[in-house]
């Protein structure tokens, strides 16, 4: 993968907002060691995500299966990259729906790195994981967050099957930007992603989550949030994006608090369920509480 390095552009400081406190060490420790014993990743780990602290301590991780290696090289991530990733772990669903029950989880969420390199995009290996976490765990909600799978509704279907609770699809950013920040994607695949989920599964919440400090413009925001609404997503999320290594896109403005707030604000207005919207939100930030709030909302 070509260097992403922005040599010439200036770096702006970080502001107060986005200072998060790293305090909860032991937890953090304990919790990788576990993970490590069953060969398991989390995104919190690869993506590098501000909150690992707060979550892990509070007992909380969003899975990430189909290895730890991703065939996409999108600008703002840090997950590992290959065209070969390797062979799937056969122990992987067991091992997720194992570490969910020794965390006593309530609300599971599973991620994966994207697999253009199988013939099913990893969605049946999905599915799988899926299934076991939900017969280790009868009372538990379990969220997914899943690729494109190059828009195979067939794969997306595959996944749905085995009955998530939460179907979740990250548009990103900006259709104006997915050449610099997501290449291998495109915009309106996404989008018929989360409609087709919507339709094939209507029970199951949609949601989707974007970044915002890229170059994007507040119109230009507004206009994604109106497709997903468009394309009956039920929830939103919206994070100020974070350099995770030098390797990666830099930012390009710290958005201040008030603008997610009227983000926040104008996609509630579109009707929405739910939107979650600050500088340190994640996709899968307080996905438990997220999930709650949208359930408590009068349908739209």
């Amino acid at each position: 993968m070509d260097s992403l390095i922005q040599i010439d552009a200036p770096r702006p400081r970080l502001p107060e907002w986005l200072r998060k406190s790293r305090t909860h060490f032991e937890s953090v420790h304990d919790l990788k060691a576990d993970l490590r014993r069953l060969n398991l990743h989390t995104v919190c780990e690869s993506a590098r995500c501000p909150n690992i602290h707060e979550c892990f301590h509070r007992g909380a991780a969003t899975f990430m299966i189909l290895g730890n290696v991703c065939t996409r090289g999108c600008g703002f991530c840090s997950v590992p990259k290959s065209r070969h990733p390797g062979a799937l772990d056969p122990n992987e669903p067991a091992n997720v729906a194992r570490m969910a029950r020794r965390m006593k989880l309530r609300y599971v969420v599973i991620t994966s790195v994207n697999r253009d390199d199988l013939p099913d995009g990893g969605s049946r290996h999905f599915a799988q994981t899926v299934g076991e976490v939900k017969r280790a765990l009868p009372e538990a909600r379990v969220e997914v967050l899943t690729p494109d799978f190059r828009g195979d509704l067939e794969a997306v279907a595959r996944v749905l099957d085995a009955a998530p609770h939460v179907f979740n699809h990250n548009m990103e950013t900006v259709p104006r930007l997915y050449k610099r920040v997501r290449p291998q994607a495109n915009y309106r695949q996404s989008l018929e992603v989360l409609q087709f989920a919507k339709k094939y599964r209507p029970e199951s919440l949609t949601k989707s989550g974007l970044m915002v400090g890229l170059g994007e413009r507040p119109g230009e925001v507004e206009d994604l949030l109106r497709d997903l609404r468009q394309s009956r997503c039920d929830v939103a999320t919206i994070g100020q994006y974070l350099q995770p290594t030098r390797r990666n896109l830099r930012v390009a403005e710290y958005v201040a608090p008030a603008q997610f707030e009227a983000y926040r604000d104008f996609g509630m207005s579109l009707g929405f369920k739910m939107v979650f919207s600050g500088p340190l939100v994640r996709s899968s930030y307080m996905a438990d509480l997220v999930n709650h709030q949208a359930h408590q909302q009068t349908p739209q």
